[in-house]
């Protein structure tokens, strides 16, 4: 029952990764059907070209007129070099559309899980799944495609062989099966391998970035090798992985060669043997030889097949993260309140430890209290669940008396106002970090939050001011931090959650928020957390 279980487990996931690629391919839009559209024709044109030029060379063999089949062999030669380039262009487009769909799904996904599961992957682990794997899933389209286009040009061919001679088809089926197994061969170790060998990509691009957020301290420890060798630590695994898929990839390669090799040299024996006996001419002997090519497209859709199994691979890791459910909100609206937060019977576990049991808390509408304590003693957690950043395991969050988690996402993102340490700020200019938000505030009113913020000063010595890009604005690390804060005071709600936000000020700006927080914001319920009592 166990090996049962198992063995389903994998055939879910790969029917979903299924469902997701063909998701992507619809999302190619019109160009997955001219990429279609050109195949047909340059299967068509590919199995007729044979059959002109053979008419083409008996004519001249034989004496007769051969200028119209020259023409007609010039035209479908055109055609084939047209659709080449119709199809180079289409598939890049096609694949673009999918990947771009693909990356904005993921990321939208991601943005809506919440914090503890994007935690769980990291962000390198991420990146690695929303860059790479969606570019290498969103080629699925013109992959599956041009393995339909070689089918086709495969069967026709086949078909073309009996056509000139029944003892021709027969030759070349004889040697079908043999080079369908190979490819069957190929698809089911190539998977494995892509599968591993993403797998370790991923870890290699999460220590990257953490090596990369803590450069500074990794100069100032002076453990620079260390973590160059931590970082790196996983090649080796991952050369493993890629050389082996190259040895099966150059395997199936010379396999595929070496079977076509000898079912073209069968066939064209046999032509020879025909022509000699004259059932066949020398026109059709040259159509056979360059038929049993077109049909031997049956088994040479090896690389096909690679890209196949690499979507289908890159496919299962974004669908983990799909796997994994969104916060669900509600439609309740809030009543007319102050702001009254009350966290009932709250517990929270990290890691298999309870971080938070069965805290009961009340904070009247309006009031404004301090959460002090050491690190990791769960402060910055109870301001996660105050606005539903963090979901408790047991208990409720309550604001007005309504449930955090009946409410409405916009109708929670417009009541309570966050502050962070460290915030990331996000837009083009100065003026758009401090506007970003679900509102969009006016420019009067960004800069009133500024200048409680005691940031309007510097931000005015910017070489453009507000309209200042964001990239190009020298900032340490209390500035930003201020700007953080005005980004809070230019969107706060009912409640205003402060999380540590006085870690990089001075003790001036420190006194300037104080009575910021207990002058213009005294009519909003306040939750700063902090490590000093003071």
């Amino acid at each position: 029952m166990n090996q049962g279980m198992q063995s389903a487990a994998p055939r879910r996931a790969y029917r979903a990764a299924d469902r997701l690629l063909a998701r992507a391919g619809r999302h190619g839009g019109a160009w997955v059907i001219v990429v279609a559209l050109s195949a047909i024709v340059t299967s068509g044109v590919s199995l007729a070209f044979p059959t002109v030029l053979g008419h083409a060379v008996d004519g001249v063999v034989g004496g007769s007129a051969s200028g119209k089949w020259l023409v007609w062999a010039a035209v479908l030669l055109a055609l084939l070099v047209a659709c080449s380039a119709l199809d180079t262009l289409a598939s890049g487009m096609a694949i673009a559309r999918s990947t771009a769909w693909l990356r904005e799904s993921v990321l939208g996904h991601v943005l809506a899980l919440g914090t503890r599961p994007v935690a769980r992957l990291g962000p390198g682990e991420m990146a690695t799944r929303m860059v790479a794997n969606a570019s290498e899933a969103g080629r699925v389209a013109p992959a599956v495609v041009g393995a339909g286009a070689s089918l086709v040009a495969g069967v026709g061919g086949t078909i073309a062989l009996a056509t000139i001679h029944p003892l021709l088809c027969v030759t070349f089926l004889a040697g079908v099966p043999l080079m369908l197994l190979v490819v069957r061969a190929f698809a089911r170790d190539s998977s494995t391998l892509t599968t591993r060998y993403l797998t370790v990509q991923g870890t290699i691009a999460e220590r990257l970035v953490e090596a990369i957020s803590g450069a500074r301290t990794i100069a100032a420890a002076g453990t620079l090798d260390r973590e160059v060798d931590r970082s790196l630590a996983p090649l080796p695994e991952l050369r493993r992985h890629g050389m082996n898929l190259w040895r099966v990839i150059m395997r199936i390669t010379a396999r595929d060669a070496l079977l076509l090799k000898m079912v073209e040299i069968a066939v064209i024996g046999v032509a020879g043997v025909l022509l000699a006996g004259g059932q066949i001419s020398a026109g059709q002997m040259l159509a056979a030889g360059q038929y049993v090519f077109l049909a031997a497209s049956l088994a040479s859709v090896t690389g096909l097949v690679s890209r196949i199994t690499s979507a289908r691979a890159a496919a299962q890791r974004l669908v983990e993260i799909f796997d994994q459910a969104p916060v669900q909100y509600g439609t309740g609206r809030l009543p007319a309140g102050r702001g009254r937060l009350e966290l009932r019977g709250v517990t929270v576990r990290s890691g298999g430890e309870v971080v938070l049991d069965g805290l009961d808390l009340v904070v009247p509408g309006g009031a404004m209290i301090a959460v002090v304590g050491r690190s990791g003693s769960g402060k910055s957690l109870v301001a996660a669940l105050v606005g539903r950043l963090v979901d408790p395991d047991e208990g409720e969050v309550l604001l007005d008396d309504i449930a955090l988690r009946d409410l409405d996402r916009h109708e929670l993102r417009r009541a309570v106002g966050y502050g962070f340490s460290r915030p990331a700020l996000f837009g083009q200019t100065v003026a758009d970090a401090i506007a970003f938000g679900h509102d969009t505030p006016t420019p009067a009113a960004v800069q009133d939050a500024a200048r409680a913020a005691r940031a309007d000063a510097f931000i005015r010595l910017l070489p453009d001011g507000y309209a200042t890009a964001l990239d190009q604005a020298p900032m340490s690390g209390g500035e930003a931090q201020r700007v953080g804060l005005a980004r809070t005071f230019a969107h706060a709600g009912r409640v205003v959650v402060l999380d540590d936000v006085a870690a990089s000020l001075d003790t001036v700006t420190e006194h300037h928020i104080s009575r910021v927080l207990t002058g213009a914001l005294s009519d909003r319920t306040r939750l700063i957390v902090c490590h000093r009592a003071s």
